[in-house]
């Protein structure tokens, strides 16, 4: 959409950070009135993150405002939030393709300008790169300047500690910015996030200065004593406290939403030595009332019509694998009091908001600490629970050491529940469930199964459940199911899969939910199809008569093709002398850009038109 100057007269001065600089401090409020309010015109229209955007605008300007971006450097953590930064430094006009084929990018990416310091889509890496920058900065003395941006969610994971400890080590020049809205994607949860957001109303504090005030007014040597002992008090009930025995010099908190009180803060820390802690409170989904009162909600969001304050309906009618895997999880909870379910702050994500509702005492969040979550969950199976761990694809790549060390060598049976398996689309590339196939497979131990449909993901739930001999594993997609007739639950025979159609010449071994695709491509070339169903156990006996029976194997995949299903299929063969040709299906050796998971199938040939070509062309080599 074209630019209106007219109805963002103060924005439209502003296509860079040089010309932010130039405008006058009291016109800053309306900057960002006016930025809001474009946020909200081109977000509505384009679908995207919304809430955290709106929660951050007056951070934004005045960080562009105080510090020489992009010579100096500012990191954003996750990026949810860096809409207004995008706009801010030079995309304006391009704001409405983000997230879209061709598009801005999702998050802050490197690729995309020199103002996008860390490429992120995950969080909790800001401090770190932050720490990095800054003493690379220090070598070069030019006076270059760092800041990060951190949310409350994102500063309870273990990685931002294990940072802000080596900062006050080392002590570089930075400047950390707590962007505390008391709302990460799901509630807040853990002892730092009720630090923060409980203690900084101070009624603890007040009650007991007010208190020991009132009782020894009339004893002059006891107020000393009071002074002294509300000084003590005090130190223990700022949040400050935990960030100054960290090392850093804490300042706040302060208005998240006052962008010229935060222009004077920030210029009064800019030149201050060794590492710095702003923290600010803001509200997420500031200045639009249906997102203040429902974050969750309006975290990321489709296309909608502002004034009516309403999100449209998913269309279809059809759950998603999310909703499957949540409901499924109810009905086992209910007979089963051992059941325990763990996610990392994926709640909404990951389908569980009924669960959490209805058996709250089997249900964990841990916060965006993916590590602790597998291993807590391993300390739930040697106590004799059944733990279920809600994960991503790539949130499970965090938690790879604690998957082999603290659950597979050790043979407990807990059950991964890998959601955003393949590709998942508009997030881009760091949220593609490229590799788990990969870096599971290779784990002595480990079942893992690959669903064709919403009944079979079902029923390979209820397996790995009441598997006990080690980890198992499940993996499905985002997006919505086929439709399918469920049936009764009941476990499937490991490590067997099943033959959909038989043919001739040509066999194509399926791994999960590209089997409508590949079931056109049978019917297309007349081959047999198979639903392989386990990766592992790959069924070895299955593998070897298609083999026997036919001229050429195909495989088909929705995870890299590198160490993937296929690679376990040739490695049966090889290892039984098998001399088949054998065509790998399934993510190329690139990371995936931004699109709709059709689009982004269509340019890798992972639909049925794609697969059938690339069949063709290899026959005829």
């Amino acid at each position: 959409m074209s630019f209106d100057t007219a109805k963002y007269p103060t924005l439209a001065l502003v296509e860079s950070t040089q010309e932010l600089r130039l405008l006058p401090k009291e016109t800053l409020p309306q900057l960002c009135d006016e930025l809001r309010r474009y946020l909200l015109d081109s977000v509505s229209r384009s679908s995207g993150h919304f809430a955290s955007g709106l929660g951050t605008i007056e951070l934004t300007v005045a960080l562009h405002y105080v510090y020489n971006t992009p010579f100096d450097r500012l990191i954003w953590d996750v990026g949810h939030q860096a809409y207004p930064h995008k706009i801010l430094t030079g995309r304006r006009d391009r704001i409405g393709t983000i997230r879209q084929k061709g598009g801005l990018h999702p998050f802050p990416w490197r690729g995309e300008s020199e103002y996008d310091v860390l490429s992120v889509g995950h969080s909790s890496t800001s401090i770190s790169a932050g720490i990095g920058v800054a003493v690379a900065a220090a070598k070069e003395e030019k006076n270059r300047r760092t800041v990060c941006v951190i949310g409350d969610g994102a500063i309870t994971a273990g990685m931002a500690f294990e940072a802000m400890n080596h900062a006050g080590d080392i002590r570089p020049d930075m400047l950390v910015v707590l962007n505390d809205n008391e709302m990460s994607i799901s509630e807040n949860v853990g002892a730092l996030n009720n630090h923060l957001a409980q203690l900084l109303s101070g009624k603890l504090y007040s009650s007991l200065r007010e208190g020991g005030k009132r009782v020894f007014s009339g004893v002059p040597p006891i107020k000393e004593l009071l002074k002294r002992t509300e000084e003590h008090i005090k130190g223990m009930v700022v949040p400050g406290t935990l960030f100054e025995e960290l090392g850093f010099n804490y300042i706040g908190p302060v208005d998240g939403h006052d962008v010229q009180g935060l222009v004077s803060t920030l210029k009064n820390m800019r030149d201050l030595k060794g590492p710095q802690f702003l923290h600010i409170m803001t509200k997420k989904g500031r200045g639009y009332e249906p997102a203040e009162k429902d974050p969750i909600a309006w975290h990321a969001v489709p296309k909608f019509d502002p004034s009516s304050g309403k999100l449209p309906k998913s269309g279809g009618g059809l759950p998603g694998y999310s909703q499957i895997f949540g409901d499924w999880l109810c009905e086992t909870a209910a007979e089963d009091e051992k059941l325990m379910a763990v996610t990392p702050a994926m709640r909404e994500g990951s389908g569980m908001v009924e669960f959490s509702r209805r058996f709250p005492d089997q249900y964990f969040d841990v916060a965006i600490a993916e590590q602790h979550a597998v291993t807590f969950a391993a300390g739930l199976a040697i106590g004799g629970y059944k733990p279920v761990v809600a994960i991503y694809s790539t949130f499970l790549q965090r938690a790879y050491d604690q998957l082999i060390h603290d659950v597979a060598i050790q043979q407990l049976p807990v059950l991964f529940a890998i959601d955003r398996a393949g590709i998942v689309g508009a997030d881009g590339q760091t949220h593609q469930g490229a590799f788990d196939l990969s870096f599971l497979r290779c784990i002595p131990g480990m079942v893992i199964m690959t669903p064709s449909d919403e009944n079979e993901c079902r029923l390979m739930l209820h397996t790995g459940y009441h598997y006990s001999d080690g980890p198992s594993a499940v993996r499905y997609p985002r997006g919505s199911v086929r439709g399918v007739e469920q049936t009764p639950l009941a476990p499937l025979p490991i490590g067997k899969g099943v033959v959909k159609r038989e043919g001739e010449k040509l066999a194509i071994l399926n791994f999960g939910t590209l089997l409508p695709e590949a079931e056109k491509v049978a019917e297309s070339l007349n081959a047999t199809l198979v639903d392989m169903r386990f990766v592992k156990p790959l069924d070895e006996a299955l593998i070897l008569d298609m083999a026997q029976r036919h001229e050429a194997l195909i495989t088909v995949e929705e995870n890299a093709i590198m160490g993937g299903a296929g690679s376990g299929v040739n490695e049966t063969l090889m290892a039984h002398r098998k001399a088949i040709p054998v065509l790998n299906l399934g993510l190329p050796d690139h990371f995936i850009p931004q699109g709709t998971q059709d689009e982004a199938r269509a340019d890798i040939g992972l639909n049925a038109e794609g697969m059938e070509a690339r069949i063709r062309d290899w026959l005829t080599l």
